[in-house]
């Protein structure tokens, strides 16, 4: 029973950010803005992961960079802008929808596509009749030729 409710416990427990208290800046308002910011701002180490949730060196870096660019006084958008400057739209969880992201958008449904065209071609060609016996005329004719 007690393995039961620490397994439970431990299953529950929230994910663990990696911000670091270093990290952490003094006003609460923009501490709370540069945590929504890097939600939304890929590690480039990790790919799958945001800066908030990364421990890798360069999402610190990230991390620090943000909050330098907040305390600077810039917005939310001029900060994020800064970064995809720097980095690319790589750098964001959702890429905006442009002619450098295009196969990015659509490369799943061009993906999906030509897997149905294939499936449904392959049932084509197996789903025809076969061919039609030859006469007994046209057996004539093949005994003579060979």
């Amino acid at each position: 029973m007690k393995k039961a409710l620490i397994l439970a416990a431990l299953l529950n427990a929230a994910p663990a950010l990696a911000v670091e208290p270093d990290e952490i800046l003094a006003d609460p308002a923009l501490e709370h803005r540069a945590r929504a910011l890097s939600t939304e701002l890929r590690c480039v180490v990790c790919q799958n992961q945001s800066i908030d949730d990364s421990e890798a060196p360069l999402a610190r870096d990230l991390r620090l960079l943000l909050r330098e660019r907040l305390q600077a006084g810039d917005s939310d958008e001029a900060a994020k802008a800064y970064l995809v400057a720097r980095y690319g739209d790589f750098v964001l969880l959702k890429p905006p929808f442009n002619t450098t992201t295009l196969f990015l958008w659509l490369g799943p449904f061009l993906v999906l596509a030509a897997g149905t065209l294939y499936l449904l071609l392959n049932r084509r060609r197996q789903a025809s009749p076969a061919e039609a016996p030859i006469s007994a005329e046209e057996a004539e004719k093949l005994k003579k030729l060979i």
